[in-house]
């Protein structure tokens, strides 16, 4: 079948997300059939390098050949088990390892990333309830996104996404934001920042943020300085702070986790997308014995945390989980990848030169280069996303900033491609 006859075939039944579908009258949905390293192919052997890692999820190449015969393996023995009064041998090994890696003490499981919000939205008012505390508030930071269903919509800051669902969230406050990722506008925000919390801390459970870069807010970045003082003074005004690292975690920063370079532990950690190696959907919050023992009780007294997905730990997900942190202690990941980070840093010099190019920005994989302000009628990412695939690199713009995100396998020479279409694309914008 020809990549034409399957898109029309979709599109007659698939509605898809994040998405005008009226768009694709004009622009071509691409079907694919097979992927490899960082390839995707379509049915008529076009190939694209998938700079974005397919929405920030796949770090160790597609159909990678040892998380392959991890889940070919577990699908003979157990394929799912309720995960409520059972348990399987790769959830308990996948919890070990997690809380060893994070120096944090449990392990609760989700299907996704937006539903690992919701849970620690709601462990946090949990715990301050079960302690007789009434705290219906959360702080969140401006700009900021962490998924799409109700709770986790509610303490983004992501106009594009929320404006329309405004009366069905709940309440949160966004705290201001370094305007770069310089130590002292960290300190500026910082500053800002305590007044807020000077003011609503007995009425706030925690606060939510995605450390070092804020991913759906057109990747905008600051210093762990900010994180570091966030944690500070949830500290000092007892509010739980909750990371979001389910698109930073797992070596896109420059480290496992990118609160390390903050040097901080969270009350919960968020983790998803990575996590399987972009092979499965699954999702879990880390959180801390002193949080757990709150909802320790007798029965009788109602505390427990009643939340559950049907897939909860997923043994074929989890599967892939435990074979992604395999590759993670058999190789230098984190070396390799700042080594690459560093050639993207040097070769991403030139985008200066750029007339539309207003900043490029760097930490660890996650690379942005954002243009002038194009009004969004322009369409000017997406001019650029079609240049890509037309010579053969997925680039899914936010808005006006093109960034790159691609698994971690790939190599110098395909780098220099992603790179070179990108700047070649925003090149051509100059001259509309």
């Amino acid at each position: 079948m020809k990549n034409s006859e399957f898109m029309q075939k979709d599109l007659k039944f698939n509605w898809h997300p994040c998405t005008q579908m009226k768009d694709h009258e004009f622009l071509p949905l691409i079907p694919i059939k097979k992927g490899k390293g960082v390839y995707l192919e379509d049915f008529e052997g076009n190939r694209y390098i998938d700079a974005i890692s397919s929405w920030w999820v796949n770090i160790f190449g597609h159909s990678n050949e040892y998380i392959n015969e991890a889940v070919k393996k577990q699908i003979d023995v157990l394929e799912h088990v309720i995960f409520a009064g059972f348990t399987h041998e790769g959830a308990v090994r996948l919890s070990e390892r997690l809380c060893k890696l994070t120096k944090l003490d449990k392990v609760f499981y989700a299907d996704n990333g937006s539903s690992a919000v919701e849970i620690a939205l709601k462990m946090s008012f949990h715990y301050y309830l079960n302690k007789g505390e009434k705290r219906e508030l959360f702080f969140s930071l401006k700009n900021s996104y962490h998924g799409e269903t109700i709770g986790a919509l509610s303490v983004g800051d992501v106009e594009l996404y929320k404006k329309t669902y405004a009366p069905l969230l709940i309440k949160s406050i966004h705290l201001p934001i370094p305007e770069n990722q310089s130590d002292e506008e960290a300190k500026k925000a910082l500053s800002k920042d305590r007044k807020y919390f000077e003011k609503y801390h007995k009425q706030v459970s925690s606060l939510i943020i995605e450390p070092l870069v804020q991913c759906a807010g057109d990747m905008k970045m600051h210093s762990p300085l900010f994180v570091k003082g966030l944690r500070e003074l949830c500290d000092e005004f007892d509010v739980k702070l909750i990371l979001d690292e389910i698109a930073v975690g797992f070596g896109r920063t420059g480290s496992m986790f990118a609160h390390f370079q903050a040097g901080i532990k969270p009350d919960f950690l968020c983790l998803s997308k990575g996590l399987t190696g972009g092979y499965m959907s699954l999702s879990c919050v880390l959180t801390t014995d002193e949080i757990y023992q709150e909802f320790y009780c007798d029965y009788a007294k109602l505390k427990a945390f009643l939340h559950s997905h049907s897939y909860t730990a997923n043994p074929l997900a989890i599967s892939a989980a435990n074979a992604t942190l395999d590759l993670f202690e058999k190789n230098d990941v984190i070396g390799e990848n700042q080594k690459k980070a560093k050639y993207i840093w040097s070769n991403l010099q030139k985008f200066k030169s750029l007339k539309n190019v207003k900043e490029i920005r760097q930490t660890g994989m996650i690379t942005a280069i954002e243009m002038i302000d194009y009004p969004f009628e322009k369409r000017a990412g997406l001019e650029v996303y079609k240049y890509g695939l037309k010579n053969g690199v997925l680039l899914r713009p936010l808005g006006n900033v093109i960034y790159f995100m691609p698994p971690y396998v790939i190599n110098y020479e395909e780098i220099d491609k992603m790179m070179n279409t990108a700047y070649e694309g925003i090149k051509c914008l100059e001259d509309k």
